[in-house]
């Protein structure tokens, strides 16, 4: 059936407006994004297909380019429609946190990186450079792959935080494949940027593992 055959009231677009984004259900939000279906499937019926073939919302906005162009309906269009709308909610995140608060506990640390980290295919190596109020600077991804310490070189992270002028700095990597647990690997080069970024007089606040909805804090733990 056709979106416009449904009564009105129940048209994702037209329950918006009058009931707010709320009332939607993940598959209504997404048809509206989606704005037609495919030859079969209305908007909303692609969209719960969609949502089944990936079994959330996560995993559907993170898949690779070569995973989405197998799911019926989806083109390169779509996918880059995909990643503007993740990237968009990535940096409308970014601005609140830069503007609204302070990186004072560590469920603000926390929930910042598990949005920006998980569901990640690929390891990443963060730095969030803080002035010293805790006020966050900048993020930056500094290095992608495999991370040790062969990987994550000293003197680029110590380079990197005196251009932005950082007083203190959160580490932050990713662990793709679910283990949250902190590796010697990761313990070695934690205590290696350390000793490296205090000849600059600049703190290392924490290291933080996020692996899946988990994060592991190595402030927490006692290991810095």
């Amino acid at each position: 059936m056709q979106l416009t055959q449904l009564p009105k009231h129940t048209r994702p677009r037209e329950k918006l407006l009058s009931d707010g984004p709320s009332a939607l259900s993940d598959a209504e939000l997404l048809a509206i994004f989606l704005r037609t279906g495919v030859k079969g499937m209305n908007a909303i019926e692609l969209a719960d297909s969609l949502l089944s073939q990936r079994q959330s919302l996560q995993s559907l906005f993170n898949t690779s380019l070569e995973d989405f162009l197998a799911l019926k309906g989806m083109g390169e269009a779509k996918y880059a429609l995909f990643q503007a709308v993740l990237e968009l909610c990535k940096r409308y995140l970014k601005e609140g946190c830069e503007r609204a608060f302070k990186f004072e506990s560590p469920a603000q640390v926390h929930n910042y990186l598990s949005f920006q980290l998980k569901g990640l295919e690929h390891e990443v190596f963060m730095v969030l450079y803080l002035d010293s109020q805790n006020q966050l600077i900048k993020d930056e991804v500094l290095f992608r792959g495999t991370i040790n310490a062969a990987s994550v070189y000293p003197r680029e992270v110590v380079k990197a935080a005196l251009k932005h002028n950082a007083a203190a700095i959160i580490f932050a990597h990713n662990h793709p494949s679910g283990v949250c647990e902190p590796s010697q690997a990761d313990k070695v080069l934690t205590e290696k940027l350390r000793k490296a970024l205090a000849l600059m007089d600049i703190k290392v606040l924490d290291h933080v593992i996020v692996a899946g909805n988990r994060c592991i804090s190595f402030a927490d733990r006692g290991l810095l």
